[in-house]
């Protein structure tokens, strides 16, 4: 018993200063940034006097901030949608066996080594109706001008308010897609692989065809990886700041603008700390609704 006592007693002293430093600059942070949402905090001289909820409720009100939720409710659903749908596509092909299948593997892995801000300048340069491939298209009488569009595509209207897709922001789901789509690809990949042939060849042997096999064998194995890949993409999607920062900023009328952009600008630029704080206790919360779900299912099924 004193034995088990002492290794408990040195693996807290082991993992106490990470639990300090855990709970200063990550927890503590948090509760700080919450509590200053709270404060009249608009200046560079701190102010701390409570001030409720009108950081948050001018937010709300604020047209900025509404085309942000719309930017990032459209972006999210874009952008985890063709994530989802095209890495699976491209690790059933690679799962097929084919020559070169490590060659490709690496190809479509090789976006994920590019930080957000490389692929913001490279994708700015492509698209960008002045330089890249577009200068191209000119010399065939095409002046492609969607990625500096203020244009919104027309979606489902909701009581008196029509939410549409704004033209520039799928510039930024592809160039987001391109990057992350390998993660999806690796995923799925070691999905299939983890699926046992014997199921694939009992399903043949009843008589299934190769649509089938695919259907109710193996994308039912896959429900956990799209899971985990849904939570990985939507927590990276709304947090979103470098890609657009390089890439094209607020834009005009703020069409790909989201709030993680706003609350830097709002931040560091306005030096309106209460109202920078308030956008990221609304991130963290927005974050937090995807993640902690998944969590509970996940300790639970364990």
């Amino acid at each position: 018993m004193n034995r088990v006592s002492s290794d408990r007693i040195w693996s807290l002293v082991f993992i106490l200063p990470s639990l300090l430093l855990i709970g200063i600059f990550v927890y503590g942070f948090i509760s700080w940034t919450g509590y200053v949402s709270f404060s009249n905090w608009r200046s560079l001289i701190p102010d701390y006097s409570f001030d409720g909820l009108s950081n948050y409720i001018s937010l709300f009100k604020d047209f900025r901030f509404q085309s942000d939720i719309r930017n990032t409710i459209f972006f999210t659903i874009l952008f985890i949608g063709f994530v989802a749908l095209i890495g699976q596509l491209l690790a059933i092909l690679i799962d097929q066996k084919i020559k070169a299948e490590s060659l490709f593997r690496n190809i479509f892995l090789f976006p994920m080594a590019l930080s957000f801000v490389v692929t913001g300048v490279i994708w700015q340069w492509l698209l960008n109706p002045s330089t890249g491939v577009n200068l191209l298209l000119e010399k065939f009488g095409i002046k492609p001008l969607w990625y500096v569009s203020t244009d919104v595509i027309p979606a489902l209207p909701i009581g008196k308010i029509e939410f549409g897709i704004p033209v520039a922001l799928v510039a930024i789901v592809i160039a987001a897609v391109w990057q992350m789509t390998g993660f999806s690809l690796a995923m799925y990949l070691a999905g299939l692989r983890g699926i046992p042939e014997e199921l694939k060849e009992a399903a043949r042997i009843d008589g299934a065809s190769e649509w089938k096999v695919y259907f109710k064998i193996i994308l039912p194995q896959l429900r956990p990886i799209t899971m985990s890949v849904v939570i990985v993409m939507a927590h990276i999607s709304l947090k979103i700041f470098d890609l657009i920062y390089a890439m094209t900023g607020p834009g005009a009328n703020f069409v790909t603008d989201v709030p993680a952009l706003y609350m830097f600008e709002k931040t560091f630029r306005a030096n309106d700390y209460a109202g920078g704080s308030a956008i990221a206790i609304i991130l963290l919360v927005s974050v937090a609704i995807f993640i902690i779900p998944y969590l509970f299912v996940n300790r639970r099924e364990d």
